[in-house]
């Protein structure tokens, strides 16, 4: 059985969990192709769009308009199994999206090249009525 969040890899995906955010809301295309598996297997579940493969994931990055990708994130969850593999969860709100939630899950595995997502599905949904 794996062991579960050993401190240091938690650190580890956290840091590149973070350097992904920061490429999205910035528009770094280049480095947000980085941090995607280069693999026909990866896949991206989006709000508007269902891509299989690096190359599909790519294309949508190159072509997403920059305007509006500000966001607040809460309830980060970041789990480590083992040393190579990895899931985070967050939620966060966007100013181009009032009134809405957005959710966003990675699945994040260790390569030779460093952490990289081979998973990925985000959507907007209504707050929950309390």
């Amino acid at each position: 059985m794996p062991e579960i969040d050993i401190p240091e890899v938690v650190a580890e995906v956290r840091q590149a969990f973070e350097a992904y955010e920061q490429a999205l809301v910035n528009n770094d295309v280049a480095k947000l192709d980085e941090l995607f598996r280069d693999d026909p297997r990866t896949v991206r579940y989006g709000v508007t769009e269902v891509l299989y493969g690096y190359e599909a994931i790519k294309a949508f990055r190159a072509a997403r308009s920059p305007v509006g990708l500000g966001r607040t994130l809460s309830k980060t969850s970041i789990t480590t199994y083992g040393r190579d593999f990895a899931t985070a969860s967050t939620l966060y709100e966007r100013p181009s999206a009032p009134g809405k939630i957005g959710r966003q899950m990675q699945t994040w595995v260790r390569f030779p090249e460093g952490w990289r997502v081979v998973a990925a599905h985000v959507s907007l949904m209504d707050p929950p009525k309390s």
